[in-house]
């Protein structure tokens, strides 16, 4: 192989599976000499790729853990499994991971070959995971949002509102955020001439339409920042929960009542659970099912009326025999 950029390609494709390769070995699979296959390992040091080299009959070459991570190479199939992978975890809000796996597959999406971009996007419509309660989004959606925003290119959609009817929107789109179970879009709304905060879940065919922009001052720290303080968008109104619930407090902080001081210990097998938010009776009311224990509730009514649904539910499933 005399080809020097191809050669270390498939040099670093071998270190990169987790053994020790003899420099030997390595001189036979490049057809090289031990000698080029000791310049190749000084330049992949140069480019940071940490190379571990051990002496002795049993020693060898093999790619170590660095300060940083480099550029990976990756077969076909490893690919396809890694896309998938970001794209369940994108698609469900996994918490404390969202965004960063937004921007991972935001950039293998743009390097896979079509192919294999087609055979992601199949088994992602055939695959069905548990969303813990949030709303599910698209991931194409997502990582097409994440790529105008990359590049400062205006985006078009069409966008759903909660009473059905659909807009068209024209926005420069600066930011993606995961808040509380759903993902929001902060963009600047072109034809309405103001910041728009926009629920990715009703956000349909996004496309960048190639002109580029100079982001303007948002009126927030950040788009974070922004998405909470600008409520009134989300379309959900503020409810206080008090519930009465005959766990742990420590069983249920995290599950329910995520803010310091909304939930507090009763005695050592209940608590009291108090916290106003936008998060749904629905929810709320899955959520407390899902613990598996006793509770009262003491407000607010929506979540008194959604239980007694539930109920029904239950009794008509059960039958009036059972």
């Amino acid at each position: 192989m005399t080809d020097t950029p191809a050669r270390l390609l498939r040099l670093l494709s071998l270190l990169q599976t987790p053994r020790e390769w003899p420099g030997s070995e390595l001189a036979d699979r490049l057809g090289v000499s031990d000698r080029t296959v000791r310049r190749d390992i000084d330049r992949l040091r140069d480019l940071g790729y940490p190379v571990e080299a051990t002496l002795g009959v049993t020693g060898g070459y093999r790619l170590v853990a660095g300060a940083a991570m480099p550029p990976l190479l990756v077969d076909d199939e490893e690919a396809v499994a890694i896309a998938l992978g970001l794209r369940a975890a994108a698609g469900s809000a996994v918490a404390g991971i969202e965004e960063a796996a937004v921007r991972a597959l935001t950039k293998i999406e743009q390097v896979l070959p079509a192919k294999l971009r087609r055979r992601v996007r199949v088994l992602g419509a055939a695959t069905v995971a548990p969303t813990a309660g949030g709303v599910p989004v698209d991931p194409e959606v997502l990582t097409t949002l994440a790529a105008a925003i990359t590049n400062t290119e205006r985006a078009r959609f069409a966008y759903r509102a909660e009473s059905g009817a659909e807009t068209r929107r024209n926005v420069e789109p600066i930011g993606v955020v995961p808040h509380r179970r759903r993902w929001y879009l902060v963009a600047f709304d072109i034809d309405r001439n103001d910041w728009r905060v926009f629920r990715i879940d009703r956000i349909l065919h996004p496309q960048p339409t190639g002109a580029r922009f100079t982001p303007r001052t948002l009126p927030a720290a950040d788009p974070a920042a922004y998405v909470i303080g600008n409520r009134s968008n989300w379309g959900t109104p503020s409810l206080r929960y008090d519930i009465t619930i005959h766990a742990p407090a420590e069983r249920v902080t995290g599950k329910l009542g995520e803010k310091p001081g909304e939930t507090v210990a009763l005695d050592e097998g209940s608590c009291r659970l108090g916290m106003t938010g936008e998060d749904s009776p629905a929810w709320i009311a899955y959520r407390l099912l899902e613990l598996g224990v006793d509770f009262e509730v003491h407000s607010p009514p929506q979540l008194l009326a959604e239980l007694r649904a539930v109920r029904l539910r239950v009794d008509r499933a059960l039958g009036p025999d059972r």
